[in-house]
C-alpha cells in the first residue's frame, strides 16, 4: 500500500519524527513518499508543490500529522486535496493540547473527513506506527 505521509517539516525535530515514523512504515511493508526527501532547498514553489501533489496522486492513503495548536496549512490543504480525490484520509496526534467538546481535538472539517483519527499521545514512533498499521489494516480505513 502507498502512503503519503504528510506532517509539518520545519524544524530539525519534525524532520527527524517524520523521517523516523516513515522508516518505522516502511519496515511495516508500506511504500511511503515523504515530502521532506523529495524536495530540494533551491527547487522552486512550483517544483515543490507539483511533486507533492503527485505524491498524493500516487498514495492510496494519506497519513497526516494533526499536531499544533492549529494543525500545520500545507498539511491541512494536502487532506483536503486527498479528500477531494476520494483518497483515504488517517489523521494523526501527538499533541496533548486539545478544544474542549463539542469542538474536537482541531477543526472539525478535518476529523469529520477523515476515514481514521488516531489520538497518539504519550506514544514512541514505533507505537504510533502500530497504531497507524491497526487503523488502515483492520480499522476499516481502506473502504474508499
Amino acid at each position: 500500500m502507498n502512503l503519503y505521509l504528510a506532517a509539518p517539516l520545519f524544524t530539525r525535530a519534525e524532520i527527524d519524527f517524520n523521517a523516523r515514523l516513515a522508516l518505522c512504515l516502511r519496515d511495516k511493508g508500506y511504500e511511503v513518499f515523504l515530502p521532506q526527501e523529495n524536495e530540494v532547498q533551491e527547487a522552486s514553489a512550483d517544483s515543490i508543490f507539483e511533486q507533492d501533489r503527485a505524491g498524493i496522486d500516487w498514495a492510496d492513503v494519506v497519513v497526516a500529522c494533526m499536531d499544533g495548536a492549529d494543525p500545520d496549512s500545507g498539511t491541512c490543504w494536502e487532506c483536503g486535496y486527498a479528500f477531494g480525490k476520494d483518497k483515504n484520509v488517517v489523521l494523526f496526534r501527538t499533541d496533548i493540547r486539545e478544544e474542549m467538546p463539542p469542538l474536537g481535538p482541531y477543526n472539525l472539517m478535518l476529523h469529520q473527513s477523515a476515514d481514521a483519527v488516531l489520538d497518539c499521545r504519550g506514544q514512541s514512533i514505533p507505537e504510533i506506527s502500530r497504531k497507524i498499521d491497526a487503523a488502515l489494516v483492520w480499522g476499516g480505513a481502506l473502504g474508499k
